[in-house]
């Protein structure tokens, strides 16, 4: 249950006197397309904020290129804010508050509901500005420096070089791409050099394998490409103009700007990714 999670209220003698209190929330396995879109962010943090009883004050939400979304809403007892990862499927929220009539459980579970997410976790769960009452003065809320908490990397570059592994996968799903892109064969080709180019590799000797397949099921191309250490292989699905990509390369290269990339040539609307690396 999400609830076990969360700290419980527990009696203490200590007079101490917070300022605020600071949750933040990490919802996985959202709905598919629930994250493209900003307004339909901003309409679930709202509803959530006026559903656990805070005072909404404004709100400001951004979509960014060539997707994701992040905002805040500013409520009279602080905030509620957001950032998604459509790719992943995945959102950040933070909600602070500096008074009590706020219900957090409504709160939390609200957008749980509205994005669908299967996977639902609160990752922390902070008393902030604590006060000695007499003193007028805050007090750290712990001893330990933030600093010498271990922090995991953000950059895929960074978790090579940490991991070394021997390889690096990526599949990234492209959807509602251009139908003169995904059934020009010429247009696949080219791609794929574009990508040996962003992967380090020069192969003029080897042009990529592509070919029409069909199925009871799905018909398109399909494209193979083998150089040195990398292989770059995918299907492009002509009734749903979808296009289903696996990179795989020794070299060290960033999946983000790769999956961009593919989006961007294939002049598609958004992308999913999963990247795994290869001991």
């Amino acid at each position: 249950m999400l609830d076990k999670n969360k700290k419980r209220a527990v009696y203490c003698p200590d007079p101490s006197f917070a300022l605020g209190r600071h949750i933040t929330i990490e919802y996985y396995d959202c709905a598919s397309n629930v994250l493209l879109d900003k307004d339909g962010v901003e309409s679930i943090l709202l509803k959530a904020a006026r559903e656990s009883g805070a005072t909404i004050i404004s709100s400001s939400f951004h979509q960014f290129e060539p997707q994701g979304v992040s905002g805040v809403v500013i409520i009279a007892e602080s905030h509620f804010t957001v950032h998604a990862w459509p790719e992943h499927n995945y959102a950040a929220v933070d909600i602070f508050t500096c008074a009590d009539n706020i219900d957090l459980d409504t709160a939390i579970h609200s957008i749980e509901a509205q994005l669908s997410s299967q996977r639902v976790f609160i990752s922390s769960d902070q008393n902030r500005g604590i006060l000695q009452p007499g003193f007028g003065g805050c007090t750290p809320n712990s001893d330990e420096k933030v600093m010498d908490r271990r922090t995991l990397p953000i950059a895929w570059k960074k978790v090579c070089e940490n991991a070394h592994p021997w390889g690096m996968s990526t599949s990234v799903d492209l959807y509602d791409c251009s139908p003169d892109k995904i059934k020009d064969p010429d247009a696949i080709k080219n791609f794929v050099g574009r990508v040996c180019g962003q992967l380090g590799i020069v192969d003029i000797e080897n042009a990529p394998l592509v070919y029409y397949d069909e199925t009871e099921t799905a018909a398109g191309f399909s494209m193979k490409q083998s150089i040195e250490t990398s292989g770059i292989s995918g299907h492009f699905a002509h009734a749903t103009n979808a296009a289903y990509l696996d990179i795989f390369s020794c070299n060290t290269y960033e999946p983000r700007e790769l999956a961009e990339f593919s989006l961007s040539y294939f002049r598609g609307s958004h992308y999913k990714m999963q990247v795994a690396l290869r001991q």
